[in-house]
């Protein structure tokens, strides 16, 4: 659970702006929409295949820009 102490001084904006980016950085929200609906096995797996297609695109593409 991210927190954030607001120091004697400091103001709101600058305690709130650290505490979002803590938020950030540990995928807080990423977590919860992760966990908010329910998916079926199967489409999770297809999920997750579609992510590693997506990431060996990348990495192709990747090593592609560094033969040149």
């Amino acid at each position: 659970m991210a927190f954030v102490v607001v120091e004697k001084g400091e103001s709101l904006e600058n305690a709130l702006r650290r505490f979002k980016r803590k938020v950030q950085q540990e995928a807080i929200i990423k977590e919860i929409k992760k966990h908010s609906t329910y998916f079926k096995p199967g489409e999770k797996r297809r999920m997750k295949e579609a992510q590693a297609r997506k990431r060996m695109r990348r990495r192709m593409k990747r090593e592609k820009s560094l033969e040149y």
